[in-house]
């Protein structure tokens, strides 16, 4: 889908604010309601918008510990794909998978409530997965900055 200059205004006031309604959103954009809806229900329906959430403090749900894991899986054995990702789907503490090139095969960014808990999680689960060798973990100490800016990379079309 092409998105013109009116389209990536839309986008950049909801990236900002997600549940500003439809006549602040008009009045920002420079449209009627009834046209910024429209273009919104467009966006929406060509997947342009994948979906509306909300963002959470970790800190202050508990969740202390923030990791980026690169696993490696022996391949050797059948089904060796598939089953590492069933078992990713399992894991409540797996935030986001990656299947990866370099030396490993797949990074995981992991969160969890405490070193014991992610402890636990690394020991207990992901190394006790069938075929997983090898498992290098980055602990993450500060956010230096955490958001997409996809915006920033998306010319208008002409």
């Amino acid at each position: 889908m092409k998105l013109d200059s009116i389209d990536l205004r839309i986008l950049a006031c909801l990236n900002q604010d997600g549940r500003m309604s439809n006549q602040d959103l008009a009045e920002k954009v420079s449209l009627s309601p009834s046209a910024c809806l429209r273009r919104l229900r467009n966006l929406e329906g060509d997947g342009v918008i994948a979906g509306y959430g909300v963002r959470l403090d970790p800190a202050r749900l508990g969740i202390e510990v923030h990791a980026m894991v690169n696993v490696n899986v022996r391949q050797d054995m059948e089904g060796w794909h598939e089953r590492f990702i069933e078992a990713v789907q399992r894991w409540p503490e797996v935030a986001d998978a990656y299947i990866v090139t370099g030396a490993s095969n797949y990074l995981l960014r992991v969160r969890a409530r405490n070193l014991s808990h992610y402890t636990d999680f690394i020991v207990n689960q992901l190394h006790a997965t069938p075929g997983v060798t090898d498992i290098r973990s980055d602990i993450i100490l500060q956010s230096l900055k955490s958001r997409d800016n996809l915006l920033d990379l998306v010319r208008p079309a002409t």
